[in-house]
């Protein structure tokens, strides 16, 4: 019997007479749901209507269980974009569309695909989560058609003979040579060279008649994932967290809503939408895709930016600590910068800030530390100096508003002055909502802060001052 098919014959639903039911709200949104609302009696017709070798399959028959964004859309299509918020179950959809592209009707029968790419950030992540996860392939095939992992092969071997290798996106030139009629690529917004990647996935799947690859992530604000989005040929669903709730913890829900709700990082990594630039920005994101860089020259100075917390708790403001390097030789207009580290962090003690800001220092070799003393004063230097009391400090001052400050540093970025070392996403997420009229995120752009604060030391007031040498003539 279809679960869609049940009808009431009664107006009172748990009376003896009532063969069937239909609930009066609209209809949930899985099969599995549907039957889970309905009274004991249709429960127990429905499981009763089933054959033994069904109820034994009904666990495996995703169909049954998955909600809408988990279904691979119909139609003609090259790239289905599964989108959605933390926990939304994006990877249990990638995992059992692999499955159904390679598992025929018997277990030895050849399915759709015989050769499967499995990109995700990197191979640990591959095999931990999109393989051996609780949501990975191998928690989703049933036992006779479970494939075999060959960890020093990097490969899962299913019983009808069909393959699925894995890849890390950050050593994409091991697609080169493979070839393949069916891709997975996971979170590919985390992706640190997503472009170069992608490209190398597209030019190995292509196999078969019709090659066909999923993409399951949480958005982010990223130059692929708009082109993606953009495209003919790509079917995308999306979805928030708490269209996953039956399968997530309650207590975990409400804390993510109380924090992060009605917030634009809410609505990127729990409602899974892809957010754009804020209107005005003084960072578009077209531009700091543009000013990413692999590698960071010898320094003629490294500093770090410090924007320190007055509080410490669970509600406090990050204390903003991102560390930048330049290259000061010649005149000023050949002066450049590298943002190598954003170490920010939401410290419980000043002192616990104190000791992140001279890591950071200790890391990367800074001479010198650039922090806003506004609201700490003196206070700062002396937890800095508790802590290390040799430390060199520059106390700043701030005099102007915020966008103010940003301003000048943006022009550094237009002129192509200043390059990222990849896998600073939280900073740049902070500068895309930097207006000319002001920040328009959530609370306060403690990263952009340390930021401008450490450009300014290092490029902006040095060239203020700088002059052309002269020959005075008598």
């Amino acid at each position: 019997m279809s679960v869609r098919n049940l009808k009431r014959s009664s107006s009172n639903p748990e009376s003896a007479g009532a063969e069937t039911w239909i609930s009066p709200q609209p209809a949930p949104r899985s099969d599995a749901e549907w039957i889970a609302c309905a009274p004991r009696s249709v429960r127990e017709k429905f499981l009763k209507s089933l054959s033994r070798n069904a109820l034994l399959g009904l666990p495996w028959l995703f169909d049954f269980w998955a909600l809408p964004h988990q279904r691979a859309p119909q139609g003609d299509w090259r790239s289905w974009l599964c989108m959605g918020g933390r926990g939304a179950g994006k990877t249990r959809a990638g995992a059992e569309w692999v499955r159904a592209q390679v598992e025929g009707a018997r277990p030895g029968d050849p399915g759709r695909a015989r050769r499967v790419a499995l990109l995700g950030e990197t191979y640990d992540q591959v095999r931990e989560v999109m393989i051996l996860g609780d949501s990975g392939l191998m928690a989703c095939c049933p036992p006779d058609r479970r494939p075999r992992w060959e960890p020093t092969r990097r490969r899962l071997v299913w019983p009808n003979g069909a393959e699925a290798q894995a890849f890390s996106a950050q050593e994409f030139e091991a697609l080169r040579g493979p070839q393949f009629d069916a891709a997975w690529a996971d979170e590919l917004g985390k992706w640190k060279k997503p472009q170069e990647a992608w490209d190398m996935l597209q030019f190995a799947l292509r196999l078969g008649d019709d090659p066909r690859c999923v993409v399951t992530t949480t958005p982010r604000n990223q130059g692929l994932l708009k082109d993606l989005l953009a495209r003919d040929t790509t079917v995308v669903t999306q979805a928030p967290t708490h269209a996953n709730k039956a399968w997530l913890a309650a207590s975990f829900l409400a804390e993510v809503e109380a924090r992060y709700g009605g917030t634009r990082l809410g609505r990127q990594e729990l409602e899974g939408v892809l957010l754009d630039d804020a209107e005005g920005t003084l960072f578009p994101q077209a531009l700091i895709d543009g000013c990413r860089v692999d590698q960071a020259p010898p320094f003629s100075r490294v500093v770090v930016g410090l924007d320190p917390a007055v509080t410490g708790n669970a509600g406090s403001d990050l204390c903003g600590i991102v560390v930048v390097g330049a290259v000061t030789e010649g005149p000023p207009s050949d002066w450049r910068a590298v943002v190598l580290e954003d170490a920010s962090i939401r410290a419980a003690s000043p002192s616990d800030w104190a000791r992140a800001a001279l890591a950071a220092m200790a890391r990367h070799g800074a001479e010198r530390l650039v922090a806003e003393v506004n609201q700490g004063g003196d206070l700062v230097a002396e937890v800095l100096r508790q802590v290390d009391p040799l430390v060199a400090v520059t106390a700043v001052h701030a005099t102007r508003g915020k966008a103010a400050r940003a301003e000048p540093v943006a022009a550094l970025y237009e002129q192509g002055r200043v390059r990222h070392l990849r896998g600073l996403q939280p900073l740049e997420e902070q500068m895309a909502q930097m207006t000319a009229q002001g920040f328009k995120g959530p609370g306060s752009p403690d990263r952009l802060d340390a930021l401008v604060w450490a450009l300014h030391a290092l490029i902006l007031e040095p060239a203020a001052r700088w002059r052309q040498p002269r020959v005075r003539v008598l």
